[in-house]
């Protein structure tokens, strides 16, 4: 028999690990951990990512509307959990951590040369939802490493190997692969 916990929370598990690059009209840079993000729309592609007002990225956000979504490796777990623990007020993040700051090509935000998948957005739509505020960010890019290319087109998810979070308990990788899209589709051979 399930148990009922009397407090709600998300209970969605696991959650993308990003590390979500901006900056305000005046040029300071900020990094910010986020997995409080997801896929909102195929046409145009969308993306979410939801920031808690206190947050020094929230300002930022608000203010130039676009963003860099950098996905990390479990290589990067370390400086993920740093940028995630320490505050863009105090210190800057890009050199605490040593990772590379390279321009995007359509917006105006550095991206993360370390990690393997970089999307540029452009916020389309805020809206506050509890504690935080959801910004809606269309792609209007994506960088993909080249050694994370599959037959130079599709991305290499194992090799990626992206940092996954569970609320309460931690980093994860993503594990063994299980098996294509539309495999209950498939006819079996006898």
């Amino acid at each position: 028999m399930k148990t009922i916990l009397d407090r709600p929370t998300t209970g969605l598990y696991p959650v993308p690990v990003t590390l979500v690059t901006c900056k305000d009209s005046e040029g300071r840079e900020n990094i910010i951990t986020l997995a409080w993000n997801g896929v909102v729309a195929s046409k145009p592609p969308t993306v979410s990512i939801s920031v808690r007002p206190a947050r020094y990225s929230h300002a930022m956000l608000t203010e130039t509307k676009v963003f860099g979504m950098n996905i990390p490796n479990a290589a990067l777990l370390t400086q993920v959990d740093y940028i995630g623990n320490h505050s863009g007020r105090e210190v800057d993040k890009f050199q605490a951590t040593g990772l590379t700051r390279i321009a995007a090509g359509i917006v105006d935000v550095s991206l993360i040369e370390e990690c393997p998948v970089n999307l540029e957005c452009r916020i389309v739509e805020t809206f506050e939802q509890g504690s935080h505020t959801v910004f809606l960010g269309e792609v209007v890019a994506q960088h993909v490493s080249s050694e994370y290319l599959l037959a130079g087109q599709n991305i290499d998810y194992k090799k990626a190997d992206p940092l996954l979070y569970c609320s309460g308990g931690g980093y994860f990788s993503l594990g063994e692969y299980r098996g294509d899209y539309g495999l209950s589709l498939k006819k079996k051979k006898d």
